[in-house]
């Protein structure tokens, strides 16, 4: 066996086991999140002014009635197979077990830190929205301050590593080179977390986020073999496997919600690839999906607050806004998934001849 087939098995592999493992253990985190009811008691913004586009796309009924920490299956399908692959390598040590054991200091330790550091602090947040009484339950500013803290600090801990432990303070510009940052690559850092975990809204129509999200991380380890990034690579393909297995019983009607703890985080690791890949300047091409989804709200807040009250879009995140339009949920998911395929390869593209 060459080389090159190796490692192609090495990133295939983790992709195949963390589906394998998403499909098995669903039944069990099914039982439990529906025997707790583990979903809202409340909607959000309760008691806030909504429009009747809003109320026409608006799900309330399946928001109040479906666990919304489905999110749980991803992360933890993801770290099985990681965990569960380096066991083997040091129980059972071959060539073989190594080569398939993808967990290293260099590589994947940074990511796996940034999706279990940010699916927890989600993970709180949906446990409030789940279990909590009184203004937080329904998302306080206050409390919307505080996890926006706690994510600036897990993106100050990582920039930290990447500057203190790897050496790192620069980024990559397409047909252009390094720009070198020194210690302020440790805010930019920050900057362009915090913007992509920004894009979460994306996740509000079912199968709609896991099938925009699994295309991108694909692409990444696509990228990150061409990086020689094995292990990376391996990552990327374990997170798009596990999403795939999520995507099989989110697709309409879902059976539970990525939640706070699936896509923050999702989008928070999304952007420690970019970094690691050297993508910073291509991420809103690769995760086109994402950035407009985002923009469209923020366009939507400007455009109310500054222009009398008047709105861009007949709802805001962009999705609802079809919907308001007469778009079937279905289509838009699905065109979703399209443009997000489109856009994966075209970033991929970009980023082999960036080099």
């Amino acid at each position: 066996m060459s080389i090159a087939t190796i490692t192609l098995v090495k990133i295939f592999i983790p992709a195949a086991l963390a589906f394998g493992a998403g499909i098995l253990m669903t039944p069990f985190f099914t039982h439990y999140f529906y025997k707790y009811r583990m979903w809202k008691k409340n909607p959000r913004g309760t008691g806030e002014p909504v429009s009747a586009a809003f109320k026409k796309v608006h799900n309330e009924k399946g928001e109040l009635s479906t666990p919304r920490v489905g999110g749980i299956l991803v992360w933890f399908s993801v770290l099985v197979v990681v965990c569960g692959l380096a066991l083997v390598a040091w129980i059972f040590p071959s060539d073989a077990t190594e080569k398939l054991n993808f967990l290293s200091r260099g590589q994947t330790f940074i990511p796996l830190f940034a999706l279990v550091a940010a699916a927890l602090v989600g993970l709180s947040d949906d446990l409030l929205q789940i279990y909590g009484k009184g203004a937080y339950a329904v998302d306080a500013v206050v409390y919307r301050k505080v996890k926006a803290s706690v994510i600036i600090l897990i993106g100050f801990i990582i920039a930290w590593w990447f500057v203190m432990k790897l050496g790192v303070t620069h980024v990559y510009f397409p047909f252009y080179g390094d720009l070198e940052l020194g210690l302020w690559f440790i805010p930019f850092f920050i900057f362009v977390m915090f913007a992509t975990f920004s894009t979460s809204v994306i996740d509000g129509i079912d199968g709609l986020a896991a099938g925009v999200l699994a295309p991108i991380f694909i692409g990444y380890a696509a990228i990150a073999f061409f990086n020689n990034q094995i292990d990376l690579a391996a990552l990327a393909s374990a997170i798009s496997g596990a999403l795939l297995a999520f995507l099989w019983f989110n697709i309409p009607p879902a059976r539970f919600y990525l939640g706070e703890t699936g896509i923050l985080g999702l989008t928070v690791t999304l952007s420690v690839f970019a970094f690691m890949t050297d993508t910073v300047f291509l991420l809103p091409i690769i995760a086109f999906p994402l950035v407009v989804t985002s923009a469209s709200s923020s366009i939507q807040m400007l455009s109310k607050r500054y222009r009398n009250g008047k709105k861009v879009f007949l709802v805001a995140p962009l999705h609802h806004h079809f919907e308001a339009l007469g778009w079937p949920s279905y289509k838009v998911v699905m065109r979703y998934w399209v443009i997000s395929m489109i856009s994966v390869i075209i970033g991929v593209v970009l980023v082999t001849l960036g080099k």
